[in-house]
C-alpha cells in the first residue's frame, strides 16, 4: 500500500499528455495523481463535466485506460453496472484477475446532479471507489453555483452586486453524507499533498466495497487565480482548515494533517477574485460570519477524531 517513489517515477502516466485542460488546472493533477495511485487494471467512468470535456473530444481520447463517459447524473450508475458484470463474469470463470472501478464526477455531477446515482451506488455495497474532484461549480458550463460552492462566493447565478453578496448558502457537507451510508471508506484530500492523495487512493482500492474520495482542486477560471496557483491555493484551503484532510476508515476518524498555525480564513479569500467583495470593511460581519462556521466544523471534526478545540 506504501507510495515508492522510486518505483513511482518509472510507471507511465495513465492520462496522455495534449488534452485540452486548462493550464493551472487542480482537476487534471487530482485526477492523474489517482490514476497513478493505482496498482491493479482499472476502469474509469466520468460524469459529464469539465475533465470528460477535455480529455474526450471526439474522436481524441486522453485516457489511456477503458474509460466510459456518462451524462451528468450517472456515472456511479453505470460503474455499478459494469462492477456487477465483472462480478457475474468472474462467477462463470469467464474472466480472471483483479480489475479495480474508478468513477469521476466533479461537484456538479456529485453534490448536485448525480446524488441519487452515487447514493444508491454506495447503499448498495458495489466495489467501486468514487472521486468527486470538487472544484466548487459548474465550471464547465459557465461556472454557476454548486452545492459545494462556498457561502459568498461570486458566481454567474450567485453574482456580486447591490442585491446580493455571491452565494447565500454555506456549501453540503458531503463527505459526510457519503459517511452516514455507512460504507468502509470515506477521504479528504488535496492535490498539493501527494503523497496523502496517492495513500488514500490505494488504501480504498484495497478495500473490498464502496469507497468516496473528495479532492479540492483548484480552478483558476472559477477561482479566478493565477494560473501558476493551482496547488497553493489548494494548500491555504486546508491550513485555514475550510478544507481539512482525514479519513474514516470502519467508522475510525482519522485527521491526517493538522496545521502548526491554523490560519483565518479570509488568508483564503485574499488570493481568489471570486471572494474580493469580502474584504471591504462593509462585509466585515459576512466574513466573521463564515469564519465561525469554518471554526465550528473543525472543532466537530476534531471531536470526531478525538482531539480538542481550537480557536
Amino acid at each position: 500500500m506504501a507510495i515508492n517513489l522510486k518505483e513511482l517515477s518509472k510507471k507511465s502516466i495513465p492520462l496522455s499528455a495534449g488534452h485540452r485542460a486548462c493550464a493551472g488546472c487542480g482537476s487534471i493533477i487530482s485526477i492523474k495523481l489517482v490514476l497513478m495511485a493505482a496498482e491493479d487494471p482499472i476502469v474509469c467512468t466520468c460524469a459529464t463535466g469539465c475533465m470528460e470535456v477535455v480529455t474526450t473530444i471526439f474522436p481524441f481520447t486522453a485516457w489511456k485506460v477503458p474509460f466510459i463517459h456518462n451524462a451528468f447524473e450517472n456515472a456511479a450508475a453505470t460503474m455499478s453496472g459494469i462492477e456487477s458484470a465483472y462480478v457475474s463474469l468472474k462467477r462463470q470463470g469467464k474472466i480472471s484477475g483483479n480489475i479495480k472501478f474508478i468513477a469521476f464526477g466533479g461537484d456538479g455531477g456529485t453534490y448536485d446532479i448525480g446524488l441519487q446515482s452515487l447514493s444508491g451506488a454506495m447503499e448498495r455495497g458495489h466495489d467501486m471507489l468514487y472521486v468527486c474532484y470538487d472544484n466548487e461549480a459548474y465550471m464547465n458550463t459557465g461556472i454557476q453555483r454548486s452545492g459545494s460552492t462556498p457561502r459568498c462566493a461570486a458566481t454567474s447565478t450567485s453574482p456580486v452586486g447591490r442585491a446580493s453578496q455571491g452565494k447565500k448558502q454555506y456549501p453540503k457537507d458531503l463527505t459526510k453524507i457519503m459517511l452516514a451510508h455507512n460504507i468502509p471508506y470515506v477521504a479528504q484530500a488535496s492535490p498539493h499533498r501527494w503523497l496523502d492523495l496517492m495513500t488514500k487512493v490505494r488504501k480504498a482500492l484495497s478495500i473490498e466495497g464502496p469507497k468516496f474520495i473528495n479532492i479540492i482542486s483548484s480552478c483558476h477560471r472559477g477561482w479566478r487565480v493565477p494560473v501558476d496557483n493551482a496547488l497553493d491555493v489548494c494548500r491555504v484551503a486546508v491550513e485555514t482548515c475550510y478544507w481539512p484532510l482525514y479519513e474514516v476508515e470502519n467508522g475510525v476518524w482519522k485527521l491526517n494533517y493538522t496545521p502548526k498555525e491554523k490560519l483565518p480564513i479570509v488568508e483564503w479569500f485574499k488570493d481568489q477574485k471570486r471572494f474580493a467583495h469580502l474584504l471591504k470593511p462593509e462585509n466585515a460581519a459576512l466574513l466573521s460570519a463564515i469564519q465561525a462556521e469554518v471554526d465550528r466544523r473543525w472543532n466537530e471534526l476534531l471531536q470526531s477524531c478525538g482531539g480538542t478545540k481550537t480557536s
